[in-house]
């Protein structure tokens, strides 16, 4: 059925994708709520949807497609992407501060790990380029603005107020475009899964007591604007071999 669905829409297919994990990740966070532990049910959920993804891409041929491949480039044409280890460590600028026992880190950790590997999947490999095909242009927008509204699901689920998940929208859609931009030029996803994991574990450890509104808003500048200034780099690295790079993510000569 996957393969079917795959043939006569790339689009569908990846929407498929996302709505199982939106649903899936949503659900297993409210038994996980009722059941009073955190992730604990959305862990396996997020698994299992991880593992059926990487098995049908594997099987189907599709590791090199969609990136889950090592880099294409020389990492210094990255700056051995000491940036995106600069970057994604904003979580632990203000100090580490364990926000749960041994057993809540490793169950935060793993999830987020698998969060970073499904998520850059679904909107940087799946959706980003089954857009590709119809206008690379378009496709970098939509990924990036999408990876941005996706964060608004924090107010929803009650994790953040809404002024600090508008910051992080903010923030997150410079992010989509950096990966965006680190996927395109190294024709690798597997920078972007990392760093996103990396990101995402680091919360856990979070001094959240040292953080203020008035360096909520400043962190939030900081990092998007350091995502757009690596992206910007990166793109100045890499713009006179463009039509090379364009040509091998929308699978067109």
């Amino acid at each position: 059925m996957l393969k079917k669905l795959y043939e006569k829409s790339e689009i569908w297919f990846a929407l498929f994708w996302i709505i199982l994990y939106v649903v899936g990740a949503t659900t297993g966070d409210v038994i996980s709520e009722m059941v009073g532990y955190d992730k604990i049910i959305t862990l396996p959920i997020v698994a299992i949807l991880s593992i059926s993804m990487l098995i049908y891409v594997k099987k189907n041929n599709l590791m090199e497609y969609y990136g889950l491949c090592k880099v294409k480039r020389p990492a210094k044409t990255f700056l051995y992407f000491i940036p995106l280890l600069l970057i994604f460590s904003i979580n632990i600028w203000d100090g580490i501060k364990p926000n749960g026992d041994v057993m809540q880190a490793v169950i935060h950790i793993v999830f987020m790990v698998l969060v970073g590997f499904a998520e850059e999947l679904l909107f940087r490999g799946f959706l980003f380029k089954a857009m590709a095909k119809d206008g690379l242009k378009s496709a970098i927008i939509v990924s990036s603005i999408t990876f941005g509204i996706g964060h608004v699901a924090n107010v929803v689920n009650g994790n953040a107020g809404l002024f600090p998940t508008l910051l992080q929208m903010g923030y997150a859609t410079a992010v989509g475009f950096l990966f965006v931009i680190i996927m395109m030029k190294g024709q690798s996803i597997l920078p972007c899964m990392i760093a996103h994991g990396f990101n995402n574990a680091l919360s856990f450890f979070a001094n959240e007591e040292a953080i203020t509104s008035e360096k909520e808003i400043l962190m939030a500048f900081i990092f998007g604007g350091l995502s757009l200034l690596y992206a910007a780099y990166i793109i100045w690295k890499t713009k006179d071999e463009g039509h090379e790079s364009n040509s091998s993510i929308t699978g067109r000569a």
